[in-house]
Parts: structure tokens; sequence; C-alpha cells
């Protein structure tokens, strides 16, 4: 069998689409307003640029706004505070990006935690992820939440399935296992202390690599039929999963690049109108 391909871009254009006119129809009711996303840039990482860059572009793309924050790397923990506390009083701005990762002087957590609950189209408070956890209404951390839309654009079935996530990062790893459980899966997290991660690997319907390294999860721990979610994207163009042989063995899998990546974006810029709905309508 042929894996079904989880096309994460083209789904990511089809939304674009639908929020274009979502966008018009708020200008039309708010007298010409429309959402503006903050983006905050701390020093002068050229990836963190580049991804702030393209979330500028997906903005336009719907017809939202964008403002840029660039901050210099000897920002401090209070200056950085301050200019978020800034945005948060801003009625203006309906969701706040704050690129991860800032400069190593500044407390990140400190940070991500002042953004008000409801301009956290990111979905990196804690106060988000704990209400998201429960079951409340929160904005869902946009990788987590953009492979959530795209199982269920493809009609993958998770509940009563067993999921295995391999990573346990604040902003990916816990948040995609607490959404696989409020879907009714039976969720095993792993990690880098896992023993026997293999054979863990193997019981899973749903497997979601996240764990920021090259090809770390083989293709001979996946079970054939397994539905295979890589979050991982690194130089040369491969995940954290060994895809290549899974292109026959697999259910449905997720393209490395072109899978999750787009979603990530896609979400959060889908929060932002959300939240801009919320605000102006």
């Amino acid at each position: 069998m042929s894996a079904l391909i989880l096309d994460g871009k083209a789904l990511a254009q089809q939304t674009e689409a639908a929020l274009l006119q979502r966008v018009e129809a708020l200008k039309e009711k708010s007298g010409g307003k429309t959402p503006i996303l903050a983006t905050i840039l701390v020093g002068d990482d050229p990836a963190s640029a580049t991804y702030v860059k393209m979330k500028g572009n997906a903005c336009r793309r719907v017809g939202m706004d964008s403002l840029a924050v660039e901050m210099p790397s000897s920002t401090t923990t209070d200056e950085l505070l301050a200019k978020i506390d800034e945005l948060n009083s801003n009625p203006d701005v309906h969701g706040i990006l704050l690129q991860h990762p800032v400069p190593e002087q500044i407390d990140e957590r400190a940070c991500f935690d002042a953004i008000a609950l409801e301009k956290d189209v990111d979905g990196v408070t804690c106060l988000g992820f704990g209400r998201m956890a429960m079951g409340e209404d929160a904005y869902g951390c946009a990788t987590p939440q953009g492979i959530m839309r795209l199982l269920e654009a493809y009609d993958i079935a998770i509940e009563g399935k067993h999921a295995v996530v391999v990573g346990r990062s604040p902003i990916l790893g816990k948040p995609m296992a607490m959404m696989l459980l409020q879907k009714n899966a039976t969720v095993t997290i792993c990690h880098s202390r896992t023993q026997d991660l293999p054979a863990l690997i193997k019981q899973a319907d749903i497997i979601v690599g996240a764990v920021g390294k090259p090809e770390f999860i083989k293709a001979e721990w996946i079970k054939d039929g397994a539905v295979v979610v890589d979050a991982g994207y690194h130089p040369g163009g491969v995940g954290d999963i060994e895809l290549g042989p899974l292109a026959e063995r697999a259910a449905a899998l997720t393209p490395v690049p072109g899978g999750v990546g787009p979603m990530t974006i896609n979400t959060l810029i889908m929060q932002s109108v959300e939240s801009g709905e919320k605000s102006l309508a």
C-alpha cells in the first residue's frame, strides 16, 4: 500500500482562502479594522528572523496586518516584559507572538506567561496550556494544534488508538499529548530517558516525532499501517523520523517539508483571526 500523504501545505492554502474571506467580512463590520498580530523578535538570530518574516507574509496573504517589534540582543527580561505589557494594553493588537528562542539572559518562561490569555494565539502560556489540558477555552499551541487540524482534515481516526509522542517540550510534546488525550486516544509520552524506546514505538497506531534530532526515529521501529506524524525539520530536508521506507508501509504520513510546518504558521494566523473576530465583531 502507498501511504496517504497528509499535505499540510495544501490544507494551509485552502484555509488561507477561507481566512481571507473572514478578514474581509470583519473589515466590513468594524469600519475597516483588521486583526493585528504583533511579532516580537529579540536579537539577530537569522533563523528566527526568517520565521518572523514568514509569519508576517502569512498575515498579509489573508488581509491581516502585522506589527513587527524588533529588540536588541542586549534586551533584559524587564525590558521585554514592559514591551509585552504595552502590547497587552494596546486594543489594536489581537495576538502576540514572542519568537523562540530569546537570548539567554532573558527569562523566557516569565515573558511567555506575561502574554494576556486572550492574545496568546501561539498557545505558549502556562495558563493557556492548563486551560487547554482541562478542556477549557484557550488557543492551542500552534504546532500540535496544526497537527490535530491536519489529522481531522484527513479523517484520521484518533479515538481508542494508541498514540506515542516522542518528545516532551512545553510547546510541542506535552500539549500534543494532551490534545490527543482530549480526542480519546491512549497516549504514551517518550523522551531521552525512555527505556526500550523501539518497543514502545512499535505499539503506536499514531506516532508523533517531536524529539528534535534528525531521523532519530527509525522506520523499522514503526509498525505497518501506523499513522506517522513528523514534527521535525532539519538541514537537508529531513525530519525526526526516517520517512523513506515508510512510504509503502504507513497508513498515512506527513511529508518533510510540506506536512506539519505549513500548519504551524497557518494555525497561528487562524487563531489570530479568531482573536480579532472576538474583539472587533
